[in-house]
């Protein structure tokens, strides 16, 4: 099976032939693109691909600043014309660090590389949730959801409009899903780092807003926190 890989880059001369030369490996093909590091966090959520090849410096946001709210997955590869950033680089986990212009062959070495790692990972690995509703047990991918909130003795989370419950405690739930980009945000909210847009300040707290056009409340013990990683 193919690498499914996500494009991150605001030239789109810059897309293009990275998209030319993954169409040429056998390893790998494009399953979407972004212009900029927004548009690539719902384009991850979206479309669950491999493999992200990501630019560095971009309007707005840096392509570090996403990939430090990213998790075990997607891999990133980073594709940029400066070579100053390699350190910061890895200190995100990144698989490789690939100067523009991008050398084919470099780009199969950094492809191959993705996919041991995956594999190495194994889809065991890939963090799902169970809801109960009767006797029916749904099980979803972890990454698919935005938020999920302490409701009484449960934890609740809303996909497609339909709210679900689950058992798993949000504790729980926060230390299991840590590296796949989940963060804590309150005693009762857990949210998808990539899936945040704004912060708002509401006096010493904070509100998220999420790009489902969800608002979470960030405590005032965390509001320093939950910033300093949205921001990078």
């Amino acid at each position: 099976m193919k690498l499914r890989v996500v494009i991150v880059d605001d030239e789109p001369l810059a897309r293009r032939r990275l998209a030319a030369l993954v169409a040429r490996t056998e390893r790998a093909e494009v399953a979407g693109e972004a212009a900029d590091a927004d548009a690539a966090a719902a384009a991850i959520a979206r479309l669950d691909p491999d493999v992200v090849l990501l630019d560095v410096r971009m309007p707005v946001r840096s392509g570090l600043e996403l990939a430090r709210t990213l998790g075990a997955r997607p891999i990133v590869v980073f594709t940029t014309a400066y070579g100053e950033h390699a350190v910061d680089a890895f200190d995100t986990a990144a698989a490789d660090y690939l100067l523009k212009p991008v050398d084919p062959e470099k780009l199969a070495r950094a492809l191959d590389r993705a996919a041991s790692r995956l594999a190495a990972a194994g889809p065991g690995n890939e963090p799902r949730v169970t809801a109960r509703s009767s006797d029916v047990v749904r099980v979803f991918p972890a990454r698919s959801i935005a938020r999920f909130s302490a409701q009484d003795k449960y934890t609740a989370f809303v996909l497609d409009g339909v709210e679900h419950l689950i058992d798993e405690p949000l504790a729980s739930l926060a230390t299991r899903l840590e590296a796949w980009g989940f963060l804590r945000v309150h005693r009762a909210e857990l949210v998808q780092a990539a899936r945040v847009r704004a912060l708002h300040p509401r006096g010493l707290a904070a509100e998220l807003e999420l790009d489902d056009g969800q608002r979470v409340p960030v405590s005032r013990r965390l509001v320093a926190s939950v910033r300093k990683r949205i921001q990078g």
